[in-house]
């Protein structure tokens, strides 16, 4: 029997939020963890499809106090969204040959208002018809169905703070998670995200390279990591690219732009650089370099100190700055 078989994706999404929130307090000292139990209230988790009543109540908090409890309770929710599209494609897939709808995979409730228009184009269907059929060939395809849309499950359209923009998912086995850069606990850090590593140790005070290339945690914060292209067949880089995805993120990017202000994107490399023809340049700030990978790198990646302008520019807009520490 499945996990949570036979219980509403309501309640699925309570548990797990209360889960993570319970794994902070717990470990808290005896005064930090009432006010801790206090500022997440029915705000942790709550609400239709785990999406929360409204915000936690954060009074008498400290910032690195608010600032854990509200990560906290976006990796729980991000979580529960991750479980409910892997349940919509274990039951679509329990009929013959069936597939899951892109529409079912993508649940955060702000990017599913924002993208629900374009996903009802005939591009899209198009698209879906093209990944519907390659889940069903022979070749596996990357990332799981679960992690097609984990860039923005992650990160609602409200917390984006920060936009990291990469170009395919990792077309290894085990390697791609839905988040651009990043891979799974356990499995090898790729040289680009090496590089990565190397650049923050010399641009971020105390910033200690972690083992491992899980980078949930920068998404909880409000960096959007995400790819144009959202599939790829497996040992075929680019096999997925100009089928649709990058009309979609475009129209993901392109939404961010004209809805908010004062986001950081970082434009690494040729690729991602193109993608701001669709930021409004007068809203946002864009910091651009070669991309991170072996081949570029030394040519001006190391040394452009975009973690630490991320973050001061973050600052002098009154918003809270980005933990990079892993």
């Amino acid at each position: 029997m499945r996990l949570g078989a036979g219980k509403p994706r309501v309640a699925l999404g309570r548990m797990a939020a209360r889960g993570t929130l319970d794994g902070f307090v717990t470990r808290a000292p005896p005064a930090k963890r009432a006010k801790v139990e206090a500022a997440a209230g029915s705000g942790a988790g709550g609400g239709e499809g785990g999406a929360g009543d409204g915000p936690p109540q954060l009074e008498g908090l400290s910032e690195e106090q608010r600032r854990r409890v509200l990560a906290s309770r976006a990796l729980a929710l991000a979580k529960s969204y991750t479980r409910q599209a892997d349940e919509a494609a274990y039951a679509a897939r329990c009929t013959p040959g069936g597939q899951p709808g892109l529409a079912d995979l993508l649940l955060e409730p702000s990017w599913k208002s924002a993208l629900g228009t374009e996903m009802r184009k005939t591009y899209f269907a198009e698209l879906e018809q093209f990944v519907q059929s390659e889940w069903r060939g022979a070749t596996p395809v990357y990332p799981e169905a679960r992690h097609v849309f984990r860039a923005f499950n992650s990160c609602p359209v409200d917390r984006v703070k920060v936009v990291v923009l990469g170009q395919d998912p990792y077309h290894g086995p085990g390697q791609a998670v839905g988040l651009s850069f990043a891979v799974p606990p356990g499995e090898r850090v790729p040289p680009s995200l090496q590089n990565i590593y190397k650049e923050l140790a010399t641009d971020v005070a105390g910033f200690r390279k972690p083992g491992h290339g899980d980078l949930e945690k920068w998404a909880a914060q409000g960096v959007l990591l995400l790819n144009a292209t959202l599939t790829v067949r497996k040992k075929q880089a680019g096999s997925h690219q100009k089928k649709g995805w990058e009309v979609f993120t475009d129209a993901a990017v392109r939404h961010l732009s004209q809805h908010r202000s004062g986001l950081v994107f970082l434009l690494w490399g040729k690729f991602a650089q193109d993608r701001a023809r669709v930021v409004d340049k007068g809203k946002h700030h864009i910091l651009k370099s070669v991309h991170p990978s072996g081949l570029s790198a030394h040519r001006g990646f190391f040394g452009c100190g975009h973690f630490s302008k991320a973050n001061a520019l973050l600052k002098a807009a009154g918003q809270e700055e980005i933990d990079w520490q892993l």
